[in-house]
């Protein structure tokens, strides 16, 4: 069986976001029951230097465009990071979701041999697009998720690992009862 870029990318992306999208309702439940103020929430952090709740989920959407629109050679949306609030949040992730549908299978084809630039703090330099997508996109992707994961459960919401796995009865060729 080989996958293709598209198949390896795009689809899991949007499987993220609707993790993540849970894990926001969930928050926002979480403050509401307990009388936390949502912007509290919103900024929780795991470690002073790291990045908050609401960063974790632009730093998903950014890595998610950023990575889809160079692959397929397309502009790259620009937002503004200034979300602060769950409702600002679910709409970046549904305008990175609406971003991210909106790409074709063809436009993905190829890519695997697209020349990325790979530009951080510490490094910079080119690679394969297949090599970026499952060594950079994909383990940078889910690191802002597991993050928001951990934020959360180390603040008290009784969220586990089926939570981040999410609904895996839907990704099954032949669910048995």
């Amino acid at each position: 069986m080989s996958f293709s870029m598209y198949d390896l990318s795009v689809p899991i992306l949007i499987r993220g976001f609707g993790i993540l999208t849970n894990y926001l309702d969930a928050a926002s439940v979480y403050a509401f029951d307990r009388g936390i103020d949502p912007a509290t929430v919103v900024h929780w952090r795991l470690a002073p230097d790291m990045l908050t709740f609401a960063g974790q989920v632009q730093r998903a959407s950014d890595n998610a465009k950023g990575a889809i629109g160079r692959l397929a050679g397309v502009e790259i949306p620009s937002y503004r990071d200034d979300e602060s609030t769950f409702d600002e949040l679910q709409d970046r992730v549904s305008v990175t979701v609406s971003f991210l549908r909106s790409i074709r299978r063809e436009q993905l084809d190829g890519s695997e041999n697209r020349v990325i630039e790979l530009k951080f703090r510490s490094i910079s330099g080119r690679l394969r697009g297949d090599v970026y997508l499952v060594s950079v996109l994909l383990p940078n992707f889910f690191f802002h998720i597991a993050t928001a994961h951990a934020i959360l459960r180390n603040n008290g919401l009784n969220i586990g690992k089926k939570d981040y796995l999410g609904d895996v009865s839907e990704l099954l060729i032949d669910p048995t009862p």
